[in-house]
């Protein structure tokens, strides 16, 4: 369990049972008594306020109004929140859509300056519409759960990205393109990239993309994405 884990496996233990023992904490994530008590110190440098009773039979005690102050998410998990807001709500299919939209809004306020500034630009490649009913959804798989985070990082550091790309045949390329955009067509996610190679955009579903990585040495620039030319016919999603 990596660092960031063992952080939020404390916080969520302590949120749970109220109160707790380093030796209780230490069992449950499966590391020595030494690393939570780092960890401990750290998440209080963090702003977590940690109350410890001495003596026996004395823990650890969270404060429930530090975790509301202390909450913190990252761009691809604010922007991970809203996408799915989005799509949802233009599949027609999310009541109270209003309300999550209002939360979201919270969390937006939370964000510090540079990442707000991220997080509309991220919010400026985003596209969502509705999917022909003669798609054919048959081979839909799960989409590769580094993608978005690898997405983030080379569409705002504008890098090209690289992966592994299965076509509807089942051929598998390696495609090195400009992550120019995102298109949903719920439940169908679209990378779109300006493709050097070919002078054009491409349109790649994202649940047969595999391995993506960011290619930090190599930089684009930002283009115009024309989807109000319909820049995504039924026939290009085919490729």
């Amino acid at each position: 369990m990596n660092v960031k884990l063992r952080h939020d496996a404390i916080v969520r233990s302590l949120r749970r049972n109220g109160t707790s023992t380093i030796d209780a904490l230490a069992e449950e994530v499966g590391a020595s008594r030494r690393t939570v008590l780092r960890d401990i110190s750290a998440l209080r440098d963090e702003g977590y306020v940690i109350h410890s009773d001495v003596g026996r039979g004395g823990g650890l005690q969270l404060d429930p109004q530090s975790v509301q102050t202390n909450a913190r998410l990252s761009v691809p998990e604010v922007f991970a929140l809203l996408i799915s807001v989005a799509a949802m709500r233009a599949a027609g299919n999310l009541p109270f859509s209003e309300l999550a939209e209002a939360g979201l809004a919270k969390i937006e306020k939370a964000l510090p300056p540079d990442k707000v500034r991220d997080f509309r630009t991220f919010l400026d490649c985003l596209h969502i519409g509705q999917l022909s009913p003669l798609q054919d959804l048959s081979d839909m798989g799960k989409m590769d759960p580094d993608l978005l985070p690898t997405f983030e990082m080379a569409f705002l550091g504008r890098h090209f990205i690289r992966f592994d790309y299965r076509d509807a045949k089942g051929r598998t390329t390696q495609r090195e393109v400009e992550p120019q955009a995102m298109l949903i067509l719920p439940p169908l996610w679209y990378l779109v990239g300006w493709d050097p190679m070919r002078g054009d955009f491409r349109h790649f579903r994202m649940d047969r993309i595999s391995t993506p990585e960011a290619v930090p040495e190599t930089r684009f620039r930002r283009r115009h994405v024309p989807f109000e030319d319909d820049v995504c016919p039924y026939s290009a999603l085919q490729r």
